[in-house]
């Protein structure tokens, strides 16, 4: 098995892929007679988002699989915490819109869970989506252009908060928006990959995950918005001391579903900011691709959020 062969196949920005992503990179791995490792996501989640491309990233450092030390996690009043988080996000000033020719940075780490290796991207993506800086395996730094493309559902920094700013900022009616928005229905559309059906709280649930996400600046209204909408969604649960692959703990947010009872994915929170710290999968047993193990129980797929910010050109860090 080939794995780095299989990675160079995959986009560099794929995102920490999502349980609808996971059944598809599972059946072009059976289909493939092979078992696949999934890259790391730069910054985003599953579909259209705000992408950060790293030219490439650092040489991965082998280790055996990596597994969480055990943790007593508490499992809490999430409609509790989810308003209390509310509560301290809208009482933040709104931060300034960065100007069109600022870089937004970010920091993260990131842990494979077929092998365990983990690696450190540092990524430069301009506000205006124009071009994208990063480092070469040789280490070599290097400034790229990236050219329209009108077919790409991602959207830069600075559209992506003309996006968020357009939101609703009640509850209900921002979770009746995510819910029948037909851009996150429709997207992404893959060759080869049959459409996944998906149901409306599924799909709330994704998408203002994946807003928490965005480096994008956030609307202090709109972040309390989501927090409440998230705490009207069936299955969702919010778990105390949950570990992040660096060893931090924080407030676990999940959604349990009928039928991913294998895996667990967490939103890992700042208990005080509420800020995301980690997005980490975790397999809570064995899974088999054709007869194998693919992964096994307590394998960990991360992205770890260590720092990301606003600089003034690209190889500055905040």
């Amino acid at each position: 098995m080939d794995d780095l062969k299989i990675l160079a196949e995959m986009r560099a920005d794929a995102p920490l892929p999502d349980a609808d992503r996971l059944r598809r990179l599972r059946r072009r791995a059976t289909r493939r007679g092979q078992r696949f490792a999934i890259m790391p996501s730069l910054l985003v989640a599953a579909v259209a988002a705000v992408v950060i491309v790293v030219v490439a990233v650092s040489v991965p450092r082998t280790s055996e699989v990596r597994s969480l030390p055990p943790v007593g996690t508490i499992l809490l009043n999430s409609e509790t915490v989810l308003e209390r988080a509310a509560k301290a996000v809208e009482k933040r000033a709104a931060a300034p819109e960065p100007r069109p020719d600022q870089w937004q940075y970010t920091k993260i780490f990131n842990v494979q869970p077929a092998d365990g290796r983990t690696m450190t991207h540092e990524s430069w993506l301009r506000y205006d989506g124009k071009q994208r800086a990063g480092r070469d395996p040789e280490g070599n730094f290097r400034v790229q252009d990236i050219p329209p493309d009108p077919g790409d559902d991602d959207l830069s920094p600075q559209r992506y908060r003309e996006k968020l700013l357009k939101l609703p900022t009640d509850p209900d009616k921002l979770l009746a928006h995510v819910a029948g928005d037909r851009h996150w229905i429709d997207y992404p559309k893959e060759e080869g990959v049959s459409k996944q059906v998906e149901d409306p709280d599924s799909r709330a649930y994704r998408i203002l995950s994946l807003y928490l996400k965005q480096e994008a600046v956030m609307p202090p209204k709109l972040e309390a918005a989501i927090f409440r909408a998230l705490a009207k969604i069936p299955g969702v649960k919010i778990e105390e001391n949950v570990r992040d692959a660096t060893g931090r703990t924080g407030l676990g947010l999940f959604r349990s579903t009928i039928g991913e009872e294998g895996q667990r994915r967490y939103l890992i929170l700042d208990p005080h900011t509420y800020r995301v710290m980690a997005d980490q999968l975790i397999w809570l047993r064995d899974e088999m691709i054709r007869g194998e193990v693919a992964f096994r129980k307590g394998a960990v797929y991360a992205d770890v959020w260590l720092a990301a910010g606003i600089v003034d050109k690209p190889g500055e860090v905040p």
